[in-house]
């Protein structure tokens, strides 16, 4: 698959909550070609140590649309329960988990460019923004 004809796209999760990258977050790539067309999955993958996925593929010709999902629930269920064996986790809901379990980010795509969508995480919200 030409990179010419085709938009790549890499990510990365910070966990704002203590400053470091978040691992272990399951990622699906998805993509559709127009705004009414069915999104196709086309790959999934986890973040590495630095909090990064680097194997997500590239999308197929004709890709008008791109979308993320994180499961990030998961993520803070793990990290609540190691704190937990520390000290008790204080949080103001008392419920387990993320505010939001999952996070998904649409994005329009052009042929030829590459996207890199990092996302800033805690508990209670995320932001996203396109990187470079």
């Amino acid at each position: 698959m030409s990179t010419e004809t085709t938009a790549s796209v890499s990510t990365h999760i910070l966990d704002t909550s203590v400053g470091r990258p978040a691992e272990g977050v399951a990622v699906r790539l998805f993509a559709r070609s127009g705004r009414d067309a069915d999104w196709r999955m086309l790959g999934a993958s986890a973040t590495d140590a630095d909090g990064r996925c680097k194997d997500l593929p590239a999308s197929p010709e004709g890709t008008t649309h791109v979308r993320l999902d994180f499961a990030v629930e998961a993520y803070f269920d793990k990290k609540q329960a190691d704190a937990q064996q520390d000290a008790p986790a204080n949080r103001d809901s008392g419920a387990p988990g993320a505010f939001f379990p999952e996070v998904a980010i649409t994005f329009a795509v052009v042929p030829g460019e590459h996207y890199h969508v990092p996302l800033l995480l805690n508990p209670f919200g995320y932001c996203v923004y396109r990187g470079s």
